[in-house]
């Protein structure tokens, strides 16, 4: 008998269990959870379910299709793949974090109307920052706060959008928009799915913060946010070229900054940016080729690339650094990381027998035949750099490259090869029964990847890739150095705020220093906490990074926070201030 079951309930109750339990006891719990939601998923009928009146407004938790499908059945697996990859992870918390995250995305998925999907958009934020911090170091406290910020300015976007789609229509019903006449609701919309989409220059979060996540818990975040996005993309803004258009930048932006990072989870968290730009490009060019193929290549993408941080992942956990430029040798003492993330990189790369070769062309050739032949073009070539960065120079410096350095090497747990080996195992599945994809599908698929010029194409494509890599390999040497990437311009526009804002609080400072210094109460607290965050030296020491003190009720404190920090606080105001003033002024 099929029944709906919203998986998200599960979830939900085993974060709440967990909670409740000591670790070693708790770790357990999550892949029952999972288990429960791949057997809701599987026997779950087409319809609208969950239906209720609240407040006046008609919410629908239960919008059951073969769109929502298809990502709700590669979620459940997913969900079920990372965790038995964490099942050595005692710290209750990390899986109450990536339990509540997964409930997210399932309420997202099945959400029939925008306030729905709001609320679990913003569970998925908060829930999502915590497998950042609880790293528990402090590049991973930044880098989460950081990721928090870009994700509430996202929710802005969403939340100012949505408002003003209800005072015009009346309705929060998530319905698809028009290309031909879109409104300004749903170009705020729209920018609010681009931010979790990573949709470039809205990215710089992903590769920021991915990196610094827990091992466990970077696996969970490649698979949920973005796609997520693209569900929602897929949802409401099928046909909006512009997003043809900004995807295909996507893949091509991607690939050239992985190729010269050092970082091995940075490369990854860049080649997300690349990969989910075909799946944006497919939404943006609008066909029934191009939607299938983005829906098949997040089915596909979400298996490899949570192998391929798993990957990485153990790289990490081993050897306790996932940095190329400090790794090399290590086949012989990892051969088993080494294979199965070999399996997801190869995937990832489109070789036939794996599941990318059936997923990613299928978008390439429907932009081709929409006669979008220059977008065809640069998803091909994006294709060329993937394997350049994750097929080759990463396993290659990080195995083999350099004489065993002799490092001290930390067990790898059973668990998490059984969950490489899962993952493995489903992305040569799908690459040698495609049909089995192409079912889940909401178009009638007529695509036939296994024809013998297409086969040959990808191989010489990929042929001379690996020669190149071959030519160039001295010059791709991993460096120790950092590229900011569109940090700068975020930097830059927290200094600009700095300075504009520099002069007027000195005044203020300066007025309320003489007016307390008059008045004989130099004992009262200061304003906002004391001078001493307004005075010039302050701003200064903020912007470099250092530390600076300050007066609280007559005690000194220290107020330690990074100038990177600080610019990605002023941007997110900044553009807060101009999402609502915006909306106060259409309204």
């Amino acid at each position: 008998m099929n029944a709906f079951f919203h998986p998200s309930i599960f979830f939900v109750a085993c974060a709440l269990i967990v909670w409740m339990l000591p670790g070693r006891i708790a770790r357990w719990l999550p892949p029952v959870a999972a288990v429960l939601a791949i057997a809701g998923v599987l026997s779950m009928p087409h319809g609208t379910f969950m239906q209720l009146n609240y407040l006046g407004l008609d919410l629908s938790l239960g919008r059951v299709d073969a769109l929502s499908m298809v990502f709700a059945h590669v979620f459940a697996i997913q969900a079920l793949i990372g965790f038995i990859f964490a099942l050595h992870v005692e710290d209750r918390w990390q899986h109450m974090a990536a339990c509540l995250y997964i409930a997210g995305a399932f309420g997202c998925t099945f959400a029939g109307d925008y306030v729905t999907l709001f609320i679990f958009w913003e569970l998925m934020s908060v829930s999502s920052t915590f497998l950042v911090w609880l790293r528990r170091v402090p590049a991973s406290t930044r880098a989460g706060m950081r990721y928090f910020l870009f994700h509430v300015l996202g929710g802005l976007f969403l939340l100012a959008g949505l408002l003003l789609r209800y005072q015009a229509t009346g309705t929060f019903a998530f319905e698809a928009a028009d290309p031909g006449a879109a409104r300004l609701w749903d170009i705020l919309i729209m920018l609010g799915f681009c931010v979790n989409a990573a949709v470039i220059p809205l990215h710089a979060w992903l590769p920021d913060a991915y990196p610094e996540a827990t091992v466990t818990g970077a696996v969970f975040m490649s698979a949920f946010t973005t796609k997520t996005a693209v569900y929602v993309l897929l949802r409401g803004f099928a046909g909006f070229e512009i997003l043809a258009v900004m995807g295909t930048l996507m893949t091509l932006y991607g690939v050239v900054y992985a190729t010269i990072e050092n970082n091995a989870r940075r490369i990854l968290a860049y080649h997300i940016v690349s990969q989910v730009g075909y799946m944006v490009a497919g939404v943006g060019v609008g066909t029934a080729m191009t939607i299938n193929g983005a829906c098949a290549h997040a089915y596909a993408h979400i298996l490899y690339k949570g192998l391929l941080f798993m990957g990485a992942g153990a790289l990490l956990y081993a050897a306790g650094t996932a940095k190329l430029s400090e790794l090399g040798g290590l086949f012989r003492r990892l051969p088993w990381a080494f294979a199965w993330y070999m399996v997801a990189a190869v995937s990832i790369s489109g070789f036939p027998l794996f599941s990318g070769f059936i997923s990613k062309t299928m978008t390439i050739t429907g932009a081709a035949e929409a006669h979008h032949t220059w977008l065809a073009l640069g998803m091909e070539v994006a294709a060329v750099g993937t394997f350049l960065s994750v097929g080759i120079k990463l396993p290659y410096f990080a195995w083999f490259g350099r004489p065993d350095p002799g490092m001290a090497l930390k067990p790898i747990p059973r668990n998490m090869y059984a969950a490489m080996a899962i993952a493995g195992g489903l992305c040569f599945f799908i690459g040698v029964q495609p049909g089995f994809l192409y079912r889940l599908l909401p178009f009638p698929v007529e695509y036939v990847p296994y024809t013998a010029w297409h086969v040959l194409q990808t191989l010489l494509l990929l042929g001379f890739t690996g020669l190149g890599f071959y030519l160039l390999r001295l010059k791709l040497v991993p460096e120790a150095k950092i590229n900011l990437d569109c940090d700068y311009f975020y930097r830059l526009a927290g200094r600009v705020v700095l300075a504009l804002a520099r002069r007027p609080v000195e005044l203020l400072d300066n007025w309320w220093n003489e007016f307390y210094a008059r008045a004989g109460l130099r004992g009262m607290i200061k304003l906002a906490g004391g001078s001493a965050w307004f005075d010039r030296a302050a701003i200064d020491g903020v912007v470099d990074g250092t530390a600076v003190n300050v007066r609280r009720a007559g005690k000194t404190a220290t107020l330690a926070q990074t100038g990177q920090l600080q610019n990605y606080l002023s941007t997110a105001v900044i553009l807060g201030l101009i999402v609502f003033g915006v909306v106060w002024f259409w309204g």
